[in-house]
């Protein structure tokens, strides 16, 4: 089959187009001829360095996969040859991603892919719409009528967390650059900002009558993270996926929650963001489909840090 292997840990340019075996699935796992993968930043970092997550080059990536099952291993149950699938492979340790036209996954993590969707667009969806899903409906449980301010709502993430928001009766404050504003209306935030020419403090107080926000979700981490501190409301909330240094003392003087998430695979989260895509009332934000031979591309669009929605790879058809 081919396969985008990564041949050494570096730029754009170490990820080659190669023929490898096919995969056999063994217990517990199907066997998916993988049509479009989606592409997400995490996989940047572990192509510049992955060891940290147990990756040692010769190893394919990539772990947003959209499909149909092809084979099932011994003891699977509720899939079967035919089926059109979606799923974000496991990341430590893992050899074999979904840069590849087959792949082996554990049947427990795979969910039917939303059936209004292609798999271009379904792809887009398992780590970017679980990690935003995760954070905004299970963790910080937003609910009717709170405020949910969105750190970086125009990208992969954080296009998920901005409609999860408005699904969950949230009103959604949101931020990203200039050129995304127009994004973020359509996304349907309430109050969309530009982090570069708007005072995004003195406009939260101004929305929220001084009290702060209810929750934040931070797909941007860092000082973003740490400014909205003092923007929460006293026994608010906050989720980052991303790195949380510097002064962290407002958290214990207003009594904040802080959830850090890294996104644990699991096929029922996949099922409801199946059926609220099913409903309407979430859409991928697809930016562009490239290629699996542009894969070089799109890493460098993903290294660019300023994407707007995902990037996915036609693999197979």
């Amino acid at each position: 089959m081919r396969a985008i292997v990564l041949s050494r840990f570096g730029g754009p340019e170490v990820l080659e187009l190669r023929e490898v075996p096919d995969p056999s699935p063994g217990p517990g796992e199907l066997l998916v001829r993988v049509i479009a993968s989606g592409t997400n930043p995490v996989d940047a970092k572990l192509r510049h360095d992955g060891r940290w997550a147990g990756l040692a080059p010769p190893v394919v990536i990539g772990y947003d996969a959209s499909g149909v099952v092809e084979a099932v291993g011994p003891g699977v149950k509720g899939f079967a040859p035919g089926d059109e699938v979606y799923y974000t492979p496991e990341i430590f340790g893992n050899a074999v991603g979904s840069y590849a036209e087959r792949n082996t996954v554990a049947a427990a993590i795979v969910a039917r892919k939303p059936a209004r969707l292609t798999h271009a667009q379904a792809a887009a969806i398992p780590l970017a719409g679980g990690t935003a899903y995760e954070a905004v409906v299970r963790r910080l449980q937003v609910r009717p009528g709170e405020s949910l301010l969105v750190q970086g709502g125009a990208g992969g993430v954080g296009s998920f967390a901005v409609q999860l928001g408005k699904a969950c009766g949230a009103r959604v404050i949101a931020t990203a650059g200039k050129a995304n504003q127009a994004t973020l209306r359509a996304l349907g935030a309430d109050v969309c900002l530009d982090y570069d020419r708007d005072d995004v403090a003195d406009a939260i107080r101004e929305e929220t009558g001084g009290a702060g926000v209810d929750a934040v979700f931070s797909t941007v981490g860092g000082a973003p993270l740490l400014s909205a501190l003092p923007l929460t409301r006293p026994f608010g909330r906050l989720a980052t996926i991303l790195e949380a240094t510097g002064d962290l003392t407002p958290l214990y003087v207003r009594n904040l929650t802080l959830h850090g998430v890294f996104l644990a695979r699991e096929g029922a989260r996949l099922r409801e963001l199946a059926r609220l895509v099913d409903q309407g009332k979430l859409e991928p934000l697809v930016d562009a489909v490239l290629p699996l031979e542009q894969v070089a591309e799109a890493h460098r669009r993903l290294d660019s840090g300023h994407g707007r929605g995902k990037i996915v790879l036609e693999v197979g058809r």
